[in-house]
């Protein structure tokens, strides 16, 4: 699975590969008019709190403490699910010392829930019920390597379309490294494996202590953005979000990325290098991201992130609208929204959910000041 180019794709043919397109200018979050608690994350267990990462399966939410009961940072090592409905109460999915500083959570197609242990390090999937996997809370994945080094965010990626690689792969950010790593890899009709090849490096990290760290995260899958390279078409796009750049980057043709520094970003976070560098491109750059960590797709295509780093009384959600680009390289996008969902202490908002369409759209999102998942809305 090493180096190489990824292998050419079908012509590019405009009619059958562009409609609707990400980037729709219209907002959604300012159609989500009401703010409800849906329920405490603490874990029952062990009082693990200060939740970090956060997926879904059907109509539960799953997340993971990133502290102790202590509250020390990073000290965290538990799973919990709840309801995704006003007055849930937390439920003890896991615990594990694999799950230390749990940073993310991602949900693979099979319904286990794959987190990330920032401290331990390594990258690990729990069932969460269901065939295949053993008994609920059950680990029955494990990954490590020289290049986990302290991994920060992660998506599992599935597309149906046409790709001569991977179908499904499993994308993990390190904050130490400054790499997204392809952390497993699964050909159509073939055994997936875990090459952990770190397909892009050069993101800025800040080598922050656990609760200050900043880096590449917010990892996004959108399967529907597709754009032209050279005279192919690409669809499936990984967004990363950069805390530290106060960018946001687009990985186009992302499921055919597999070379080693196939993609270098520069220092500013702006620009890229590498035999794959026409494959990436900036969506945006600057306010109003203040420290940005966490990021999740809405139905138009548009990108909800989460600030961590603006003035005391002031979390925000701030939605993106990535540019309707048909060939990169692509021009930047734009801020369509800002909502203040904590006036609290800044640096509440860690791991966020985007579900649904229209009247039926919630954004769950964890509010670290009060230990809970919140959502948004109609």
């Amino acid at each position: 699975m090493g180096g190489g180019h990824a292998i050419p794709q079908a012509p590019y043919q405009p009619s059958a590969l562009f409609g609707p397109q990400a980037g729709a200018t219209t907002s959604v979050l300012k159609t989500l008019k009401k703010h409800v608690t849906i329920g405490s994350t603490v874990d029952p267990t062990n009082g693990d709190v200060n939740p970090y990462g956060l997926t879904i399966k059907g109509k539960t939410l799953y997340a993971c403490n990133f502290n102790a009961k202590s509250n020390v940072q990073g000290t965290g090592t538990t799973i919990v699910s709840l309801s995704a409905k006003q007055g849930s109460k937390p439920q003890h999915l896991a615990g594990d010392s694999s799950l230390l500083g749990c940073s993310s959570l991602t949900m693979d197609k099979s319904g286990g829930a794959y987190a990330t242990g920032s401290l331990a390090p390594a990258i690990d999937g729990y069932c969460t019920g269901g065939k295949g996997c053993g008994g609920t809370g059950n680990r029955f994945d494990n990954i490590t390597g020289k290049n986990v080094v302290r991994p920060w965010g992660s998506v599992w990626a599935v597309t149906s379309g046409f790709y001569g690689y991977a179908t499904k792969a499993l994308f993990v950010s390190d904050a130490t490294s400054g790499s997204i790593l392809l952390a497993k890899a699964c050909p159509g009709g073939g055994t997936c494996s875990s090459p952990l090849t770190p397909i892009v490096t050069g993101f800025k990290v800040n080598h922050g202590k656990p609760g200050n760290i900043l880096g590449p995260s917010g990892l996004v899958f959108d399967p529907k953005n597709c754009v032209k390279i050279g005279m192919n078409k690409a669809c499936g796009t990984l967004y990363v979000v950069d805390g530290a750049n106060n960018t946001i980057v687009a990985i186009h043709n992302v499921m055919n990325l597999r070379t080693n520094k196939g993609i270098v970003v520069a220092k500013n976070g702006t620009s890229f290098s590498g035999p794959e560098k026409s494959w990436a491109s900036l969506v945006f750059s600057g306010k109003p991201l203040v420290g940005p960590i966490s990021a999740a797709l809405l139905y138009n295509g548009n990108l909800v992130v989460g600030n961590t780093l603006e003035p005391k009384g002031t979390n925000s959600l701030v939605e993106i609208a990535p540019p309707q680009c048909s060939a990169v390289p692509c021009k930047k996008g734009t801020a369509v929204a800002q909502v203040n969902v904590d006036k609290g202490a800044a640096g509440a908002l860690f791991g966020i959910v985007a579900v649904g369409k229209g009247k039926s759209t919630a954004v769950y999102f964890n509010d670290d000041n009060k230990n809970n998942v919140q959502a948004l809305l109609p």
